[in-house]
């Protein structure tokens, strides 16, 4: 398909930036017999459902249920829908928020949305910042939904009890029903949630993460479906553009799986090349948010501190965002002058949406001459091609990712690649890609310091 992202690594290779930072043909060569045999580790595991994340877009029963339940919110004409959730939870609906809906979204009027309702994330727990929405969108012109899995994140939890509570001063609690959805565990046997519980008393609708679907993983599940089709996304197209890229990444060569390639030079630039942290830079205000989203699925997923063995190994590299142009401004300085102790994924956007003509104007200044009737669209692929030739003069790798343009299919694939990617890595490093015991413990922390147990 024309639509098909394309990766390039060719300037993350020892032929562009010299043996001592760039990949040499050796290297990917002596790697290739490892990408075989853990290929076949994650495709048994994907064949026993140990891991979930690869079928979801598989599951059209629950593509069916998400648009079902989508559309019978919208005839209640709802002004907002505000996402209850942290991590997991959250990045993903804001990176598919960012990158699929008009720039100011939430000030468009109700008909440029095509009737669907303003968004807000509330990923994080600062009470400034929520008391703000609680006076911003009014409960009963509102749909909150409401997700964990375990129904237990402290943070998510007290989210839940503020909106239940004007709720049920709002609409009564025999309308919350109306304003409120769930998705957790599913129901199981063995499987507990207290979100069951909260489901149960209010008569709510719920939808279920699959069981073997972790929380950085379930962008594809309802946890970023049901609130994409609420706000109108392609969500049938989001399903088209994984099983396009889950087809890509059949094959373990490393010629033909781009997953598996972007894995492979971040493990070796890692490990044998001092690159210990990964830089990922839209060149398009629409993916700022993936970069958010990939720094927690790279982090939590490969940070670990055991090796599968038991072994004390401290992996992982540590997550960049940045955004091209502006972070050329703040941060390429260090990039090329600093220490070279990252590699770079540059995401660049093939052809814009819009195209932006520079008029002739401010003719007192002669030096704008070279400005004068090109487009922001020339000068924004010029700032990206002067950046990434920078780059290499300086001896910093560069991966270059192209999205032909930006839309439900191709951020799909986007998303699906750098799952498949982690995947991958978790292996080569051989650690657990798919728990989170740092994180963990700060949590039983915070509960036991508000008076809580366990």
């Amino acid at each position: 398909m024309s639509d098909l992202i394309k990766v390039d690594v060719s300037r993350a290779k020892s032929s562009a930036v010299g043996k001592d930072h760039g990949v040499t043909p050796a290297e990917l060569s002596a790697i290739q017999p490892r990408i075989n045999e853990m290929h076949a580790i994650l495709q048994k595991e994907r064949a026993d459902g140990v891991h979930g994340f690869w079928n979801l877009h598989k599951d059209a029963a629950t593509l069916g249920r998400v648009k079902q339940e989508a559309a019978r919110f919208l005839d209640f004409g709802y002004d907002n829908l505000v996402i209850l959730g942290i991590g997991g939870s959250a990045l993903g609906t804001s990176a598919l928020v960012t990158a699929l809906l008009p720039p100011y979204y939430n000030l468009l009027t109700r008909r440029q949305r095509k009737g669907h309702p303003r968004v807000f994330v509330m990923d994080n727990i600062d009470p400034v910042t929520f008391r703000g929405m609680m006076r911003l969108c009014r409960p009963e012109k509102t749909l909150y939904c409401l997700i964990s899995k375990s129904g237990g994140t402290a943070e998510t939890m007290s989210q839940a009890m503020l909106v239940a509570d004007a709720l049920e001063k709002k609409v009564g609690k025999d309308k919350i029903m109306d304003h409120l959805v769930t998705i957790t565990n599913p129901r199981e046997k063995g499987v507990t949630s207290h979100l069951h519980t909260v489901t149960d008393e209010f008569g709510l609708t719920e939808m279920a993460v699959p069981l073997n679907v972790g929380g950085r993983f379930s962008v594809f599940s309802p946890v970023g479906l049901f609130p994409a089709a609420v706000l109108g996304m392609d969500v049938d197209a989001m399903f088209e553009g994984c099983a396009a890229m889950d087809e890509a990444c059949q094959s373990p060569n490393l010629d033909e799986n781009p997953a598996y390639l972007r894995a492979a030079l971040h493990y070796l630039a890692d490990t044998e090349k001092g690159k210990v942290m990964s830089v990922m830079m839209p060149y398009a205000d629409g993916l700022k948010d993936i970069a958010d989203w990939y720094r927690q699925i790279w982090a939590e997923s490969l940070g670990k501190r055991f090796s599968l063995d038991g072994e004390e190994v401290f992996a992982g590299q540590t997550p960049i965002k940045a955004l091209g142009a502006t972070d050329q401004h703040s941060q390429v300085q260090l990039y090329r002058e600093g220490p070279n102790d990252k590699l770079f994924s540059i995401i660049e956007v093939k052809r814009f949406e819009k195209t932006l003509r520079i008029p002739d104007t401010l003719g007192a200044v002669s030096e704008l001459d070279y400005l004068r009737g090109a487009t922001m669209n020339k000068l924004m692929n010029a700032e990206l091609r002067g950046t990434v030739d920078a780059l290499k003069a300086s001896h910093r790798p560069v991966i270059r990712v192209t999205l032909p343009k930006v839309n439900a299919h191709t951020v799909a694939q986007l998303l699906y690649m750098l799952e498949v990617e982690t995947a991958m890595a978790g292996r080569l490093y051989n650690i657990n890609t798919y728990d989170q015991p740092g994180v963990e413990e700060g949590k039983v922390i915070a509960r036991s310091l508000m008076g809580g147990k366990g």
